[in-house]
């Protein structure tokens, strides 16, 4: 019943919410009377402020239609490339009139994004999203809100998220030969588990993995997040977090972690954080500060939104990463679409090399969390391992904001062009097998090495040098200014 109560508490709040909107406006017109009154500023930012905590948050858009790449304004035309049932592949295909910068568009690195299923939408990684597009081609999950995916459709397991990142490997494979995959915290571990099956099998895997602040092993430096989950048997979840769907949307009657609940949730871990952002907002709309006005507009328009999760997925998640720590203990079985159990063996990825990312101030996965892939990922030769730690950086500055933009992702980029294999044209090819071969190149692990340094020169962050074990990994780092 709490889902349906607060619906009914929604729709009653929704034409205050609106009122509330109207008067602000109407309290700052310089054509009308009203604004003219005292304190009329200061009564319209109250009126502003009720309707922003009133008011109901739908899905944003990504919003990005050019880019610039060297100067030149690429135009971007969003699409989705795969529609299934509990999410979209959708694909930022960029265009240009400009010969040399269409040329280096065709030949830029293939990257999937693969974005958050835990509360927000993939809009959440719009940043992410914009600097990668600037010198790579870009997809992304965006996963759907559970509540608007009617029940024909089945219900989506924590194995149906592996099988639904297998999928869109292939699908890049398919289409350009082999694509670099990029997980952001929460797909870290399903990522992992996916690109591990693909190698037990024999399947041709990523070029590269980047694994951005997720709980890979969450034991490690545990957070409020962590202990939530650790301090409650799955019972308690499943009894006080899980509800059906109301009748007024499509998915009516599905069994869903409610993003309310979550919200709730995050509001609750900062609340005093959050009160004073809302109070500077009040003094911003009184002081007339429109850009700080807008910041917080947009932050929040974004932080607000929040889907529902199907319950399967959800509990089993908290049961697998949270719990029972099943990938790093090696006891984790994922069921295929044919229905067959396998087991997930990340000591048997080799071809694929591993990038770890963290920040040093991150409260939602804590250090070592993620850097623990290393551990498990033995079978990937050390020159192909590289762990990175943002000096200052908290859960969304690392891919998100000023020190992702100039600190986190130079050294992304430089990684995932030090693994893309360089494709030749067929002339150019021909010419060259015909003549004699030249000198062996340097090995990849030096020129890894020398390309992260370079990126971190700028960068003031930690960076540890290629390591096959985590621990390891994180010791020897050099600090820049």
């Amino acid at each position: 019943m709490l889902y349906q109560i607060y619906e009914t508490q929604r729709s009653m709040m929704e034409p205050f919410s609106d009122l509330a909107e109207v008067a602000a406006k109407l309290f700052t017109n310089p054509s009308l009377p009203l604004a003219q009154l005292p304190m009329a500023q200061r009564i319209s930012a109250g009126y502003d402020l009720m309707h922003r905590l009133g008011k109901d948050y739908e899905k944003p858009v990504f919003g990005i239609h050019t880019v610039d790449v060297d100067g030149i304004e690429v135009a971007i035309h969003e699409r989705i490339e795969i529609d299934k049932p509990f999410c979209e592949l959708r694909r930022f295909k960029r265009f240009s009139d400009d010969t040399n910068t269409l040329a280096k568009l065709k030949g830029e690195p293939v990257v999937l994004i693969v974005a958050p299923l835990s509360g927000h939408y993939a809009t959440l990684l719009r940043d992410t999203v914009r600097t990668m597009l600037k010198d790579h081609k870009v997809y992304i999950t965006d996963w759907k809100n559970a509540r608007l995916v009617p029940l024909s459709e089945g219900e989506f397991h924590l194995d149906d998220y592996v099988n639904y990142v297998q999928e869109f490997i292939r699908h890049l494979q398919k289409g350009y030969g082999n694509c670099h995959v990029i997980s952001v915290c929460q797909p870290t571990v399903p990522v992992l588990a996916a690109v591990s099956l693909m190698a037990s099998r024999g399947e041709t895997t990523p070029l590269s993995m980047t694994m951005m602040g997720g709980p890979i092993d969450a034991r490690k430096s545990p957070t409020a997040v962590n202990n939530l989950a650790t301090q409650r048997a799955h019972s308690w979840f499943e009894n006080n977090v899980i509800y059906r769907v109301p009748d007024n949307f499509p998915g009516a009657g599905r069994r869903v972690y409610p993003g309310f609940l979550q919200h709730t949730g995050f509001v609750a871990m900062n609340p005093d954080r959050h009160a004073t952002s809302h109070y500077d907002y009040f003094k911003d709309l009184v002081k007339g500060d429109n850009e700080s006005a807008d910041s917080h507009r947009k932050f929040y328009d974004e932080y607000n939104a929040v889907l529902d999760m199907d319950a399967d997925y959800y509990l089993e998640t908290i049961d697998t990463v949270f719990q029972e720590f099943k990938l790093v203990n090696g006891t984790w079985d994922v069921k295929n679409p044919q229905g067959k159990l396998e087991r997930v063996r990340p000591q048997d990825i080799q071809h694929t090399a591993l990038l770890t990312v963290e920040g040093e101030l991150d409260d939602i996965s804590g250090s070592g969390q993620t850097a623990a892939a290393h551990d498990l990922c033995t079978g990937i030769p050390k020159t192909h391992r590289m762990h990175y730690e943002a000096a200052g950086a908290g859960h969304y500055g690392i891919f998100s904001g000023r020190r992702w933009r100039e600190f986190v992702h130079p050294v992304v980029k430089t990684f995932l062009k030090v693994h893309q294999p360089t494709v030749v044209p067929a002339p150019v090819a021909a010419k060259a097998a015909a003549a004699p071969k030249p000198a062996a190149p340097k090995p990849v692990k030096a020129a890894a090495k020398a390309a992260v340094k370079t990126a971190a020169k700028a960068t003031p962050a930690k960076v540890a040098k290629p390591a096959a074990k985590a621990p390891a990994a994180r010791k020897p780092r050099t600090t820049t200014a």
